[in-house]
């Protein structure tokens, strides 16, 4: 699919599964789940994942160099404007100066849902700063345009709460943000298996984003295979155009003209 890449920022990607880092048994089943996933990009949590600012502990970014891999440092577990901007400042601290992030400001613990005026405010705060952001959202097409209007590199809707696996849950929101999106699209959150991811790209999302179903299956790794495999179908089939749906009626798959045993008019 090197001929159908995915730009974010103004950077080329060729994969369109995006992966987190958390909730592995350790930073080697979690390289070996990133190298199966094929992903290139690799969202990492900083206030829960050592990338260097916690001197003399293990760093992720041991097992997963950054020049190897688009390091995407997100903001979970933020519940304030505040507390994002200044989790992502020190992110690109760390990160030599770099710019490509993803925020998410969550609106309480039970839920993990967005804080959409909080997200609103830290977006604004953190394009001004020179940051691109891509930014975990509602699925409301409404909030999604406002997000993009502030200039967000990229807009990310929930699918369902975030490590619930529930897949897919309002389709119809997801297609009216991906008509009228002129930024990358990436569905976040909710995805629990390959056919969930393969669903997301048949609609027309740009890319997937997945941690717990990968990190939670019985086996991350193989299942990583198995969401790299789902997004390429799935981004295959929305390219191809899917036949149109028909409602009581059969249409043969083969042509009745020419039967054997017939005979022309």
């Amino acid at each position: 699919m090197h001929n159908d890449p995915l730009i974010i920022a103004g950077k080329t990607y060729h994969s369109r599964l995006v992966v987190g880092t958390g909730k592995y048994r350790d930073f080697a089943e979690t390289r070996a789940a990133i190298d199966a996933s094929g992903a290139e990009i690799v969202t990492v949590a900083i206030r829960r994942t050592n990338i260097g600012q916690n001197a003399g502990e293990p760093s992720l970014l041991d097992a997963v160099p950054p020049s190897t891999f688009t390091i995407l440092p997100n903001t979970a577990g933020c519940y304030t404007a505040e507390e994002a901007v200044r989790t992502l400042r020190l992110a690109r601290e760390l990160l030599d100066g770099h710019s490509l992030v993803k925020l998410e400001v969550l609106g309480d613990s039970n839920t993990l849902f967005p804080n959409v005026v909080e997200t609103l405010r830290a977006t604004e705060t953190l394009v001004k700063e020179g940051f691109d952001v891509m930014v975990y959202t509602s699925d409301d097409p409404i909030v999604a345009r406002q997000l993009e209007q502030l200039g967000c590199a990229a807009v990310m809707p929930l699918a369902s709460l975030i490590g619930s696996g529930m897949g897919i849950l309002n389709p119809w929101n997801l297609q009216i943000i991906i008509a009228e999106a002129k930024v990358p699209v990436l569905v976040d959150a909710g995805i629990g298996t390959a056919s969930d991811a393969a669903i997301a790209m048949e609609l027309g999302c740009d890319a997937v984003l997945t941690n717990t179903g990968i990190a939670g299956a019985r086996d991350p790794v193989l299942m990583a295979s198995a969401m790299r495999k789902a997004v390429e179908a799935g981004r295959e089939a929305f390219l191809a155009g899917r036949m149109p749906k028909k409602i009581y009626r059969a249409t043969p798959s083969s042509p009745q003209g020419g039967l054997v045993g017939t005979k022309a008019a």
